[in-house]
């Protein structure tokens, strides 16, 4: 009887050992400061970016599949709202509609934004020097980010742009591959890069510059804060797709409208300027913000959970790397 009561008591001191060392270990994590966190790894980057970017592009995808319908710049387009097109789209095809190319967009988010975040925080700690706070090292650092990604994602948003639209003839994302490169080459799958460039530059400026201003104004410490960094992300993506959508007018358009190699050169559709004035003589002004309600529904939630998955992984990435070293 004595030595059972011994044996409980040595078990309760190691329980509450245990129990006062992860509460230690929860205060500091608590109190760290975020930024001082060893994140300068480049694998910590790419792990946290390919996970932000998985997520941010899945969870919102069906939102969207209705952009991309909303866009269409035909004249004979039904569809008119985010929740019109979404239910349109459910119940006339099917639910999984909805879901088409999602497969694509899961393969290539990963590693474009595993790239693309650690491009972002590797220039901008090069370009700010010894200042937190630098608006020309947080734009450059994005155009750059943004060159690279769209480089790797262009021919992605291509085959998901094709899958997406109504009556798409291609059964798969290989298909579709396989048909616009057999009829209309590689150039196919770039056509619309520098309009995505002219669409995306200015987005991830707005959107890196917003973001960090607005952690500014609710996370000032910078310490890693989830409610701020939804908050932020989501106003930084609604703040950058609102000013950007006419590009996405654009790129949707040169995405979307099969061009035959034998097509000649002046009935091709090509670059910015072209489209613009496509989409201009279709419809006029309106028709530059045709999807603008679908784009910004898509882009704020999409936002928020990339930079709280980014943020999230990059905290806890950072401090494994901290108690490793210690």
């Amino acid at each position: 009887m004595e030595a059972n009561l011994a044996e409980r008591d040595i078990i309760k001191e190691t329980i509450g050992s245990a129990n006062s060392l992860n509460e230690e270990n929860f205060v500091v994590m608590g109190e760290a400061e975020y930024e001082s966190l060893p994140t300068n790894k480049l694998t910590v980057h790419m792990l946290a970016g390919g996970a932000a970017g998985v997520s941010e592009h899945c969870i919102v995808y069906p939102i969207d599949c209705v952009k991309t319908r909303m866009m269409n710049i035909k004249s004979d387009n039904p569809y008119r709202g985010v929740l019109q097109t979404l239910t349109r789209m459910a119940t006339t095809e099917s639910p999984r509609t909805l879901f088409r190319g999602v497969g694509v967009v899961a393969s290539g988010a990963g590693p474009a934004h595993a790239l693309y975040f650690s491009c972002y925080e590797t220039s901008k700690r090069y370009l700010s020097g010894n200042r937190r706070n630098s608006v020309f090292a947080q734009g450059c650092s994005a155009v750059l980010a943004t060159l690279v990604h769209d480089g790797f994602m262009n021919p992605v948003d291509v085959i998901k742009q094709r899958l997406q639209m109504h009556g798409s003839p291609y059964t798969g994302a290989f298909h579709c591959a396989r048909q616009v490169f057999a009829s209309e080459g590689i150039s196919a799958f770039y056509r619309s890069y520098t309009t995505q460039l002219t669409m995306n530059v200015p987005f991830q400026v707005l959107h890196f510059i917003s973001y960090e201003f607005l952690q500014e104004m609710f996370n000032p410490s910078r310490h890693y804060n989830p409610k701020s960094h939804v908050i932020c992300g989501a106003l930084a993506g609604a703040i950058a797709a609102s000013a950007t959508t006419p590009f996405d007018v654009a790129k949707t358009l040169l995405n979307t409208l099969p061009q035959e190699k034998s097509l000649s050169q002046h009935k091709q559709v090509r670059g910015v300027v072209n489209s613009l004035k496509i989409i201009y003589n279709s419809g006029g002004l309106p028709a530059f913000f045709r999807g603008l309600s679908a784009r910004v529904i898509y882009q704020m939630p999409s936002t928020a959970i990339c930079w709280s998955v980014y943020e999230f992984f990059k905290y806890v990435l950072g401090y494994h790397d901290t108690a490793h070293s210690g």
